[in-house]
C-alpha cells in the first residue's frame, strides 16, 4: 500500500505528468479553429436549406401554372395513404423530393377532377391504380364511387389495378369496366367489423379516478369509460349500423359486377377470395397482370404503340383545371372536419372562432348567394358546438340558403351545428346523430400519489374553490349535482335545437336522441336528414333553393400554399408529432386515440363517446 502511495505522489509531482499551461498563442488558435468549423458547418446547413427552398419555390412556380392536357390522355387516380376531406398542394410531386415531402390525398380534389375529365375531349378515360394500404370512411369512399359512376355516363373507360384488394380498395375498383388483380394478389374479401375501444381497464390500471354525469338512460352513452364491452343495448346499435354499412357495400358491389348479393355474402363468409384465380373465377376481377401487361393493355385501348409513352395527368398537376372557379354569382362551401373545439387553432380540427369566421365571411360576401356547410366530425366541445350553431344562424338570416352535406360522421356536436340547416344531406354509410351530452371529470391525485408518490394538499378561501381544479379531485355530492344540472341545461338546448332545426316533435327527439347512433339510412327514416347522396346533391340543392342556374363555387376556408403550410405556426410539433405516430404506428394508432380520447376529454361534451375502428 505505501509503494502504491509512493508511486502516486511521484507521478503527481513529476513535469511529464503535470499538466502544462495554456499559452495564449495556443488558446488563440484553438478559438479560431472552432470559429471556422462551426462557420464551415452553419454554411453547409444554409446551403442545403437554401437549396431546398429554392427547389421547392422552382417546382411551386412550375407547378402553379396548369400543365395542358395532352390528346388521348388518361386520367390516373392513385389511391394510397389516407384521403382525407381536403387535399393539399405538393409542388414535389414527382420529384426526389415526393415521399419525404408527401402529403394527403383530398377528396375534394378527386370529385373535381373526375367531374372536369368527364367532359375533357383529351381525357380517354380513367386508371385508377391502388397501392395499399387506402384509408378513408366509408362514406368518403362512397363519394368517390359515385363520381366514378357518374363519369360512366360520358361513355368514356374505367380500369383499374392493384397488386391486391382491401375490401375499401375493391368498393371503389369495381364500379371499374374492368378490374385486374396481380398474379400473387387476392381480394380480402370477409365482410365489415366495427370495433370499439373501453378504457375502463386502463382507468383502472392507471389509478384514475373519474366522475362521469350524463343525461339518459342509454347506457352506451358512456361506456366505454365504465365498463369493458358492450352492452346488449350497444351491440343493438353497432349491429343495425355494421349491417347498414355492409348492405350498402355488397348491394353496390352486386350492381357493378353483376354477382348475386348472396354469392357475395357467400364469398366472404367462406373466405374464398384466397388468390388471384380464384377471385377471377369469382368473377370479381376480370383478368389477371403484371403491372407492365396493364400498361400494355392501357395502350392497347388508346390505339398507340406497346413502346409508346402514354399521356397521362394525375390529381395533383388536374386539379389546376378542374377545381371549380369563382363567378358573378357562387355558392360556398365550408369544411368543417375533426374534433370540435373551443377558441382558435390550426385547420386540423374544428375551432369555433376559425370556423365562425369563415361562415361570416361566406354570408357577409355579397358574391356568395348559398352556402354548403361540409361536415366531417364526431363532435366535441358543446360550447364551441352552440358558438357554430348561432353563426349558420346568423347566415340564415340573413336569406342565403345553408344545405348541410355530411361525410363519414356528422354525429353529437357534428350533428349540433348541422341540425339547423334549411336541407341535409347524408351518406347511406354516414354515422351520425348521437343527440346526447355528457361530462368526465378526470382526478389525478391517487394515480400521483400511487405511481409517482406525488400528493397534493391545498388551502382554499371557499369549500369548492378546488372545483373542477387542473389536477381535478373525486366530486363530493353537491358538485356532481350542480354539473348534472349544468349536462341537463345542455342537453335540453341541444333537443330543443334539434326540434326547431328538424321541425320535429320533442318527444320524438328524446326518443331517437339519448346518445344514440344512426346510419345515413336510418337516419332519413327518422327525420334527422333530408336526402341520401353526396356533397353534389347538396350543391345542387343549395342551387336549386337559391334559384341559381349559372354559378362558381368559392372554397372557405382559403387553401394554403406548401410554404405557408411548411414555415407557419399551424404545422406545430403537436400536429408533426400526431402524423408520425399515425406513419409509425399503422393500425394501433387506434390504440394511441383511445388513450389520448381519456387523457383529453374534460368537461361538458357534445360527442361520439367512442372510437369506432371498421376493419375491412
Amino acid at each position: 500500500m505505501r509503494l502504491k502511495i509512493a508511486n502516486l505522489l511521484f507521478m503527481e509531482q513529476h513535469p511529464y505528468f503535470q499538466r502544462k499551461p495554456e499559452t495564449r498563442s495556443r488558446k488563440f488558435w484553438r478559438v479560431v479553429f472552432g470559429s471556422m468549423v462551426g462557420f464551415f458547418l452553419s454554411n453547409i446547413l444554409i446551403t442545403i436549406l437554401s437549396i431546398f427552398i429554392i427547389l421547392g419555390m422552382v417546382a411551386a412556380m412550375l407547378s402553379s401554372s396548369a400543365t395542358p392536357i395532352k390528346s388521348n390522355s388518361v386520367l390516373r387516380i392513385t389511391l394510397s395513404g389516407n384521403i382525407e376531406e381536403r387535399g393539399e398542394d405538393n409542388p414535389f410531386e414527382n420529384t426526389a423530393w415526393e415521399s419525404f415531402m408527401s402529403t394527403p390525398t383530398g377528396l375534394d380534389d378527386i370529385l373535381h377532377c373526375i367531374a372536369k375529365a368527364a367532359d375533357d375531349p383529351n381525357i380517354k378515360g380513367i386508371s385508377i391504380e391502388i397501392r395499399p394500404p387506402v384509408s378513408a370512411g366509408f362514406a368518403t369512399l362512397t363519394e368517390i364511387r359515385n363520381a366514378l359512376e357518374n363519369f360512366k355516363n360520358s361513355g368514356k373507360f374505367i380500369y383499374a389495378y392493384s397488386e391486391s384488394y382491401s375490401q375499401g380498395a375493391y368498393y371503389i375498383a369495381s364500379v371499374a369496366d374492368k378490374v385486374f388483380v396481380s398474379n400473387m394478389g387476392n381480394i380480402d374479401l370477409k365482410g365489415l367489423a366495427f370495433q370499439l375501444m373501453f378504457y375502463k381497464g386502463l382507468i383502472d390500471k392507471l389509478d384514475l379516478d373519474v366522475d362521469i354525469v350524463r343525461h339518459g338512460t342509454f347506457k352506451s352513452a358512456v361506456e366505454p369509460f365504465i365498463s369493458d364491452r358492450m352492452s346488449a343495448e350497444n351491440r343493438e346499435q353497432m349491429m343495425l349500423l355494421v349491417n347498414d354499412f355492409w348492405n350498402v357495400y355488397i348491394n353496390d358491389v352486386s350492381a357493378s359486377r353483376n354477382i348475386l348479393v348472396d354469392s357475395i355474402n357467400l364469398m366472404a363468409d367462406q373466405l374464398l377470395c384466397i388468390n388471384a384465380k380464384t377471385c377471377k373465377q369469382l368473377r370479381l376481377v376480370d383478368d389477371i397482370l403484371y403491372p407492365i401487361e396493364y400498361q400494355n393493355f392501357l395502350r392497347e385501348t388508346l390505339g398507340i404503340a406497346e413502346n409508346a409513352k402514354i399521356n397521362t395527368t394525375t390529381i395533383n398537376a388536374y386539379k389546376r383545371v378542374a377545381t371549380p372557379k369563382a363567378q358573378a354569382e357562387n355558392i360556398a362551401i365550408i369544411y368543417a372536419y375533426g374534433n370540435i373545439m373551443d377558441g382558435r387553432g390550426n385547420d386540423k380540427n374544428i375551432y369555433s372562432e376559425n370556423l365562425c369566421r369563415e361562415i361570416r365571411r361566406a354570408y357577409q360576401n355579397d358574391k356568395v348567394k348559398a352556402i354548403v356547410l361540409r361536415v366531417n366530425s364526431g363532435g366535441g366541445s358543446a360550447m364551441a358546438s352552440e358558438m357554430i350553431w348561432n353563426e349558420i344562424e346568423l347566415a340564415k338570416a340573413t336569406g342565403k340558403p345553408v344545405v348541410t352535406s355530411m361525410g363519414d360522421y356528422a354525429a353529437s356536436g357534428g350533428y349540433y351545428i348541422a341540425c339547423n340547416s334549411d336541407y341535409i344531406v347524408a351518406q347511406d354509410n354516414t354515422l351520425t346523430g348521437s343527440i346526447g351530452v355528457f361530462g368526465m371529470i378526470p382526478s389525478l391525485q391517487r394515480m400521483l400519489k400511487n405511481k409517482l408518490g406525488i400528493t397534493l394538499d391545498v388551502a382554499k378561501s371557499n369549500p369548492h374553490a378546488d372545483y373542477l381544479s387542473v389536477v381535478g379531485r373525486p366530486l363530493n355530492e353537491l358538485e356532481k349535482k350542480k354539473l348534472m344540472v349544468q349536462i341537463e341545461d345542455v342537453y335540453d338546448i341541444f333537443t330543443k335545437r334539434v326540434a326547431n332545426g328538424r321541425n320535429l316533435p320533442i318527444e320524438k327527439v328524446y326518443k331517437i336522441g339519448e346518445g344514440r347512433v344512426w346510419s345515413g339510412t336510418e337516419a332519413k327514416k327518422l327525420g334527422l336528414v333530408d336526402q341520401l347522396g353526396t356533397i353534389d346533391d347538396a350543391i345542387a340543392k343549395a342551387a336549386e333553393l337559391a334559384e341559381l342556374t349559372d354559378y362558381g363555387m368559392v372554397f372557405y376556408p382559403r387553401k394554403q400554399d406548401f410554404f405557408t403550410r411548411f414555415f407557419s405556426a399551424n404545422l406545430d410539433s403537436e400536429t408533426k408529432i400526431e402524423q408520425a405516430l399515425q406513419q409509425q404506428l399503422g393500425d394501433l394508432y387506434f390504440t394511441y386515440k383511445g388513450i389520448k380520447t381519456v387523457t383529453e376529454v374534460s368537461g361538458v361534451q357534445a360527442r361520439l363517446p367512442f372510437e369506432i375502428v371498421i376493419s375491412d
